[in-house]
């Protein structure tokens, strides 16, 4: 009867402490969602730098196929090669780029307002496309006869106000731009540096029991995001080069540029070849109809390439996505996030990709977990 008694209490216990750790674990869960919605930002800015590093050592491993050598010689190769490339560019075509983007912003805010105008005089509202603050050219009120026009003391002060806000918000985005660029630099060299030290302390927070698993998953998305990127790359200079070139046959400005951001811009799947093949069609509305008409055809041209033939071709066995789960993807973290969300959207889903079909493998079962060691 004594030992009966005894053992009566500890299902309760256990009851409860079942209870409390599920409601720990909830509140955990929600602490962790919270931080993740405020600190989004950071988050994917992260991510941006160990994609950096991903791709670091992408071309370190295609190096040491070619030419062998240990793996910190290989990535200092790599990392000058880089930076000697980027300033060449700077150096050689930074004029000529900073030129013809001054004369292609001219250009389209040209366009911009001859579209305006064509929409208005047909009765569609089109205040949305109105390039100054709000202001209008009737809000000022003309000078008395006989007055010299010159700006009041209060005009004075509002105009050198505002110049200071403007030049304070242009200097505060270029020191937050530099310091993105910075920390995905840096921190992608740090993981390409000891990509296993990494490896390792990610893999030291996962239990015993699925520690196999875990070694498989990380590998495997190892594995996709360097075959993307070496690819995703690789696509985006064969659009810049093929834009850059047809675009200065046919005369349209700005080629060098718009074949830039063609090339930049296909690193956003889907979203990114609309807004490319805009910017290339008002580009080309002052060069005539017939160069609108050849400008199209080269935007069509450039998205079969890319379609039918580079993204078949060199990422067929990197990423294999459905294109409607990326579509509302994009969609769906490009409205939480803003342009981080839109264009970190293919890896991120990549990588959920990889883990769904390690816990779900293709005959609808779940993956048995390893044996307990």
């Amino acid at each position: 009867m004594t030992n009966t008694s005894a053992a009566a209490p500890e299902p309760v216990r256990s009851l409860a402490a079942s209870i409390a750790l599920g409601g720990c674990a909830i509140v955990a869960f929600a602490a962790t969602l919270a931080v993740a919605w405020h600190a989004a930002a950071t988050i994917l800015l992260l991510f941006s730098g160990v994609l950096f590093g991903v791709f670091l050592l992408a071309i370190c491993d295609l190096l040491g196929r070619l030419t062998g050598g240990p793996h910190v010689l290989r990535l200092v190769i790599v990392c000058v090669f880089l930076a000697g490339l980027f300033s060449t560019v700077i150096v050689l075509g930074g004029a000529t780029i900073a030129q013809q983007s001054t004369a292609l912003s001219a250009t389209i805010r040209s366009q911009v307002v001859t579209v305006k105008k064509f929409f208005e005089d047909r009765g569609v509202d089109t205040s949305f496309l109105t390039f100054d603050g709000g202001a209008s050219q009737t809000d000022a009120s003309p000078p008395a006869p006989g007055r010299p026009n010159l700006p009041s003391a209060s005009t004075i002060a509002s105009g050198t106000s505002a110049v200071f806000t403007q030049t304070w918000k242009f200097l505060a985005g270029l020191f937050e731009a530099l310091g993105n660029i910075v920390i995905i630099v840096l921190l992608g060299l740090l993981i390409a540096a000891q990509p296993s030290l990494y490896r390792i302390g990610m893999l030291w927070f996962t239990p015993k029991r699925y520690a196999a698993k875990a070694e498989a998953i990380a590998d495997d998305i190892g594995e996709t995001l360097r075959r993307w990127l070496i690819g995703q790359f690789m696509t985006m200079a064969a659009l810049f080069i093929v834009t850059w070139i047809g675009l200065t046959l046919i005369g349209v400005p700005g080629a060098l540029v718009l074949g830039f951001i063609t090339g930049l811009l296909s690193f956003i799947p889907n979203i990114g070849a609309v807004i490319a093949g805009v910017l290339i069609v008002l580009a080309s509305l002052g060069s005539g109809w017939a160069a609108v008409a050849a400008a199209f055809g080269l935007y069509l041209l450039v998205q079969f390439l890319e379609g039918n033939i580079l993204t078949p071709l060199i990422q067929r066995r990197a990423i294999d996505i459905a294109p409607a789960v990326l579509f509302a993807a994009q969609i769906f973290l490009g409205f939480l996030f803003g342009l981080w969300g839109l264009a970190l959207a293919l890896p991120l889903i990549a990588i959920v990709n990889v883990v769904l079909k390690h816990l779900y493998p293709e005959d609808g079962e779940p993956a048995a977990a390893p044996p307990v060691t």
